[in-house]
């Protein structure tokens, strides 16, 4: 299987936004084994949903970015469902730019394989293991993601953890018992993301109604952890795959959706 095979499902020229401190082009990869209700790219879970655009459209414009960027950073969806993630990081990286993953953890034994290859990991821890299948749908996906949090740490690999808040879910003690068991493990403090409305199907989002992350970890909680809070409240946005494909010339500059 080679890079050609990829599902893309939409593609940014540049983003400042997607590896911290690193000027990156970013991929996003179609299917994810797992159904969070709070996902902001319910249009990229489906597997079987064909790409937007080919891998060699992509190649053509990264070639014309050369020296100009830091990076690849691959996303999805889960970008390591998807074999042929192997033989496009790299060729990213036969064309000089370091290679980035976002991940779920959802595949730790495909992680594990590809770490040598990475600059940077973006690890979503999102529950106690206990609360994993709450979250996610998959009552096993607990033990695949925590076991990857372990390969990250042990690889030396640089990382960030980030631990996306959902307030249908999860309380600040169980927050806390995140924190303490990052800790544990001897891993880096994480960021806590807020859940946003906007890109969630709407069952969620009228669930969720108008709890912020300060509900659930009050601001004098947790000090010294770093918050990500965004407030996007737009209506009849279009699709992720819609905006993207949107941008699939690859000619515009512009900063991405956050995905």
């Amino acid at each position: 299987m080679t890079a050609d095979d990829l599902a893309i499902a939409g593609f940014v020229p540049f983003s400042s936004i997607d590896w911290p401190a690193r000027l990156a082009a970013t991929v996003f990869l179609q299917g994810c084994p797992w159904n969070c209700g709070y996902c902001q790219n319910p249009d990229l879970i489906d597997p079987l949903l064909p790409g937007t655009l080919a891998w060699r459209t992509v190649r053509e414009t990264l070639g014309r970015r050369v020296g100009l960027l830091d990076g690849v950073v691959f996303s999805g969806g889960e970008p390591l469902r998807q074999a042929a993630l192997v033989d496009a990081v790299a060729e990213v990286r036969d064309m000089g730019f370091l290679a980035a993953v976002h991940t779920a953890g959802s595949y730790p034994a495909r992680l594990k394989a590809l770490l040598p290859s990475l600059a940077w990991v973006g690890l979503d821890i999102k529950a106690p293991p206990r609360l994993y299948g709450a979250v996610t749908g998959i009552e096993a996906s607990g033990a695949r993601a925590w076991e990857s949090l372990d390969l990250v740490v042990d690889s030396g690999i640089d990382y960030e953890v980030r631990v996306t808040v959902d307030p249908t879910v999860l309380g600040l003690s169980d927050v806390e018992e995140i924190v303490a068991e990052l800790g544990r493990r001897g891993a880096r403090m994480p960021v806590l993301q807020e859940v946003r409305a906007m890109g969630s199907r709407p069952e969620y989002a009228a669930k969720l109604g108008t709890t912020r992350l300060a509900d659930v970890v009050p601001e004098d909680a947790l000090p010294g952890v770093e918050r990500r809070v965004e407030h996007v409240p737009i209506k009849g946005a279009p699709s992720v795959r819609e905006v993207l494909a949107s941008r699939d010339d690859g000619d515009s500059d512009d900063q991405r959706m956050s995905a």
